[in-house]
């Protein structure tokens, strides 16, 4: 349907909205009552009850929907720099690698397509699949309070495109002058460096980060091939918190991302690497499987040598990122009502190489917001509307140099209304939270989302709650499905209905002093899943890739046990342990997931000394389901000939960190990531090729990276 919006009212609107927050809003994810959270990232909550403030393993914040916490003591416990590294290895959670020359990687929640999660900033959504395929690595958590994860369709109120869940990551206010700085070095030649400054002024606060970090590229193997992706990032931010503009609390931060990263052939000569095109540097031999020839592979169709000859460049992939964000939101209460304004405006740019093919692309994203909560009739309500700009732009060649233009182009405006109201009943013990959306899209037309929320206080510490909701998503790009299918000339868009996904969930949780336990069930049902199928033909015989959708649907169902237990005042033990059910047709599921997953933490914090240790069980996954071309095999084979593995082997990965508080200036601390060396290169390789011998580099099922040992020391003052 055409557009009924003037072609510069997203760019006028998001300026308006930002001059709008900056000037006259109110911080929105600090409110000034403590356990009283902010209505964006969950329904709600006037009633505090909870003890579970400490945010520990299988412990739940005191609001309606299910949201976990992860803290900034855990995510410095865990030595993460990117929110990628600070939510891995969580229970429900998974970081999943999609491919093993360029690692992009995606959040999974509930383990369903990382492309269903919405991440968030202070409650504004500001990413999409294009900028969180290579991004989310460059989301830095330092200055960062806590990260809250909601799991479900519709579990943000602002964002029905979070078909598993939302991550919404909380900036932290700073109350006092902070000056802090890190420096670490590691195995593989890994460097990085943060710093972090916090001045709090009368009436307000502002804060600056540094963040810089390199790793090589690593060939496991010994192919020349790398498994894990080298790369090059520098990113820098400014928040600004003003504590009363006009009667309005304003929160906001501007950041700044520059990033190289390289994987294929070893090195950082990228241009020379581009330049090489002809020619086998390889050694075709390398790996379990590896092929009899150095010079290629053998195809399994007739047992003959396919022999390479596209140089460094047709096995490598670079992608040269920047990215500039803002967002703002803000809060002013008028007696018991509540106004909040939000802005987001981001612009991602992408210049990439992808095995002789190239792809630049541009992105803008605006965002906008305003709502008002106020009690009507006994019912805490809100009204608010939103204003979503999304459009990417993009440019580049085949492998063969035929140039290629928008073959993904696209924008989307969605404007939106939606509604939601609370209530507790039976003094208390019942509060039920019930939201509705109506999003107006320029290309799918109207959607309605509406979501039930319950939960019951069976005592004081044992909870239960509830939730059914819908959500939709409009499919963008092929970033969603094969981020580096370009060698086509177009992309033949004939997706006509938006992804739904109708989501219900069950959480009983209980929480003592000492003990934190939480059990939960989700059910996750996926209609018009996105496909993509880059083999077809146009009616000249040129390659072409269809962008559709799955006729039948996707059903994923996973229960999942966390719980934490303080066994002294200076050492809590964390278990869990969660399974999974799949169901979904060739062609959806396309990423290996398994079964089961089970985690045991330990954590010791006496004195100086703070000691923590996590160990992961991934179990096993059976490839040929997911790798199922249609015909109930999955036709992938090693570069010897021989078949890849029907199912990948269980495993264990250990990680520990140790560190020592010398005075309250000086810190210094240690760390092993996957202490026992499994690297995924050393059963099965990630590169395989197809019966007539394709060749691909998506057999991905453990880990890229083996044992990795790291130092540094951290400075305050």
């Amino acid at each position: 349907m055409p557009s009924v919006f003037a072609p510069r009212t997203p760019l006028r609107l998001a300026v308006l909205a930002a001059s709008l927050t900056t000037a006259w809003t109110a911080q929105a994810q600090n409110v000034g009552t403590a356990g009283v959270p902010a209505p964006t990232l969950a329904p709600i909550t006037v009633i505090d009850r909870s003890n579970q403030g400490s945010m520990r393993p299988g412990a739940l914040r005191d609001e309606l929907v299910k949201t976990e916490s992860i803290s900034e003591r855990a995510i410095a416990k865990a030595g993460a720099t990117n929110v990628n590294e600070a939510l891995d290895k969580n229970p429900g959670i998974a970081v999943q690698v999609e491919c093993s020359i360029c690692n992009v990687r995606n959040i999974l929640l509930n383990n369903l397509p990382g492309r269903y999660t919405t991440l968030m900033i202070d409650g504004v959504p500001i990413f999409s699949s294009v900028s969180s395929a290579y991004g989310l690595d460059s989301v830095s958590v330092y200055g960062v309070e806590r990260i809250d994860v909601a799991r479900g369709a519709g579990a943000s109120l602002i964002a029905p495109e979070a078909l598993s869940g939302s991550v919404n990551i909380v900036t932290k206010r700073p109350t006092e002058a902070e000056n802090r700085a890190r420096a670490q070095i590691g195995s593989y030649g890994s460097r990085q460096g943060d710093a972090y400054l916090a001045r709090p002024f009368e009436g307000g606060a502002i804060t600056a980060t540094l963040n810089y970090n390199k790793h090589d590229s690593v060939d496991a193997d010994h192919n020349g091939i790398s498994e894990y992706t080298g790369y090059d990032r520098r990113l820098g931010g400014i928040g600004f918190f003003l504590d009363d503009a006009g009667g309005f609390k304003v929160r906001g931060r501007l950041d700044v991302v520059n990033e190289k990263r390289g994987g294929g052939a070893l090195g950082t000569d990228y241009s020379a690497i581009k330049h090489s095109t002809t020619g086998n540097p390889f050694d075709w031999r390398g790996g379990v499987h590896g092929s009899p020839d150095r010079e290629g592979w053998v195809n399994p169709e007739d047992g003959s040598v396919m022999a390479y000859d596209d140089g460094r460049g047709g096995m490598s992939e670079i992608i040269f990122t920047d990215r500039v964000q803002f967002i703002s939101t803000g809060e002013k209460r008028f007696g018991d009502s509540l106004l909040r304004l939000a802005a987001g405006a981001a612009e991602h740019k992408q210049d990439s190489f992808y095995e002789l093919a190239t792809y630049i692309a541009r992105q803008k994203q605006y965002y906008a917001e305003a709502s008002w909560q106020t009690p009507i009739a006994g019912w805490l309500t809100t009204l608010g509307t939103n204003f979503r700009y999304e459009d990417l732009r993009s440019h580049g060649s085949m492998e063969d140099g035929t140039p290629v233009r928008g073959v993904d182009d696209y924008t989307y405006r969605t404007p939106a209304l939606f509604l939601q109201a609370y209530r507790s009943l039976f003094d208390d013990a019942l509060e039920i939270n019930g939201s509705v959306r109506y999003d107006r899209h320029n290309v799918f037309g109207g959607i309605t989302s509406p979501r039930l929320n319950a939960l019951w206080h069976h005592t004081e510490r044992l909870s239960s709650r509830f939730s059914v909701g819908k959500g939709f998503r409009a499919p963008t790009s092929f970033f969603e499905q094969e981020h580096g299918i370009l060698n086509t000339i177009r992309i033949d868009r004939q997706i006509s209905k938006p992804e739904e996904s109708l989501n219900a969930s069950y959480a009983l949780n209980y929480a003592d002093d000492r003990l934190a336990v939480t059990g939960s069930y989700n059910y996750n049902h996926i209609k018009n899943f996105a496909t993509l199928d880059p083999d077809q033909t146009d009616a000249d015989g040129k390659p072409i890739t269809v962008f559709g959708s799955a006729r039948q649907p996707v059903i994923v169902q996973g229960v999942d046990v966390t719980l934490s237990y303080l066994v002294t005042p200076a050492l809590t033990v964390m278990a869990a342990a969660e399974g999974f059910n799949y169901r979904f047709p060739a062609g959806t599921l396309i990423f290996a997931r398994p079964n089961a997953k089970a985690y045991l933490g330990l954590d010791y914090d006496r004195g100086d000394l703070d000691l923590n240790a996590k160990l992961v069980w991934t179990g096993p996954m059976n490839l040929r389901k997911f790798h199922d071309d249609g015909s109930g095999q999955q036709d992938r084979y090693n570069l010897d000939g021989t078949p890849k593995r029907d199912k990948s082997p269980g495993f264990f990965t250990l990680d520990v960190r140790g560190e020592y508080a010398i005075n309250k200036h000086f810190t210094v601390y240690a760390g092993v990531d996957n202490v026992f060396d499994y690297k995924q290169s050393d059963k099965e390789s990630p590169l395989f090729v197809n019966g007539d011998g394709g060749f691909d580099v998506t057999q991905l099922w453990g880990p890229s990276r083996g044992r990795y040992l790291y130092a540094g020391t951290k400075l305050s003052f």
